[in-house]
């Protein structure tokens, strides 16, 4: 599988990276679970919980970590 980047939609994120949902939730991104809409990018729901964009490009490059085991 190739790299996720930060455009990725969280639908296909969690289709391609099903391990991705649990990091996420640990990080405060919980709308994956709780019935929010899931068509959003990665980073788009990371700034609308008042995340960085450089807390961002961490999530995408942690999230590449678990693409690669």
């Amino acid at each position: 599988m190739e790299a996720i980047n930060k455009d990725i939609t969280i639908e296909d994120l969690t289709s391609l990276v099903p391990e991705s949902v649990k990091y996420l939730m640990d990080e405060g991104i919980r709308c994956i679970r709780c019935g929010d809409p899931i068509w959003g990018t990665l980073e788009s729901a990371a700034l609308e919980k008042g995340f960085t964009p450089q807390d961002v490009d961490r999530f995408v490059q942690e999230i590449n970590k678990m693409i690669k085991k």
